[in-house]
């Protein structure tokens, strides 16, 4: 069995369009797979119209999953309706978040699933986004102790954050699995270009994903192990 921790660069730039279309593709090859969103801020309520258009919603789609009340709250049980950093956002519902009760429920799921099932973690926001008053996704994925997937988008500024991201990873010993690099919209250079400066300076591989586009094999089939 394989889990593998999906992480970004920044926020807002295509995290969990990577994940959707990476399980589609393990999906496709025939590979068991399982998505989660543990962690979840701007998320409306199940009712609400717009939840379809929610990370996730568009994961539970990926895994021809229904949307349901039990299907969400498996997918992502610290939801909060706010658009903020999960510490800011849950403040502001009167809740609160303790790193090591993510933890253990993420390390439960990956234990329960069936042999042979990849095990898609996706974080929230970029790699240093807080996700408790004290702590940042950084300080998540050292507790679980996944490799990463790196999302880096394709805007001006891109390469820079991407390679700082993984310049974080390596110096908190952090595995990387690859670099996907995710057409951003009015981005005034294409993905390749993009990814190709960024692979010209880290070991790990690097891949695009345009929007319209699904996960690459080779991707997949690093993810799954």
């Amino acid at each position: 069995m394989r889990a593998v921790f999906v992480a970004g660069a920044g926020t807002e730039i295509g995290k969990t369009y990577v994940t959707a279309a990476l399980v589609r593709r393990l999906r496709a090859m025939g590979r068991p797979v399982r998505a989660l969103k543990p962690l979840a801020s701007g998320v409306p309520s199940l009712d609400h119209p717009d939840f379809s258009e929610s990370d996730t919603a568009r994961l539970l789609a990926a895994q021809g999953l229904p949307v349901t009340p039990e299907t969400v709250a498996a997918c992502s049980p610290w939801r909060f309706a706010a658009p903020l950093a999960p510490d800011l956002a849950a403040a502001r519902e009167g809740r609160s978040l303790a790193l090591p009760d993510l933890v253990q429920w993420c390390a439960a799921q990956i234990a329960a699933a069936e042999p042979g099932t990849t095990v898609v973690i996706e974080g929230v926001g970029g790699l240093m986004s807080p996700i408790t008053p004290a702590e940042t996704g950084l300080d998540w994925l050292e507790a679980l102790r996944l490799p990463a997937l790196l999302v880096s988008g394709s805007y001006l500024g891109a390469i820079s954050h991407a390679l700082t991201a993984t310049e974080t990873l390596r110096a908190h010993a952090c595995p990387l699995v690859a670099v996907a690099v995710s057409e951003s919209a009015g981005a005034p250079t294409p993905p390749e270009t993009v990814a190709g400066a960024i692979a010209g300076r880290i070991a790990a591989p690097v891949f695009c994903l345009r929007r319209g586009e699904e996960c690459p094999e080779a991707l997949a089939a690093l993810a799954a192990g």
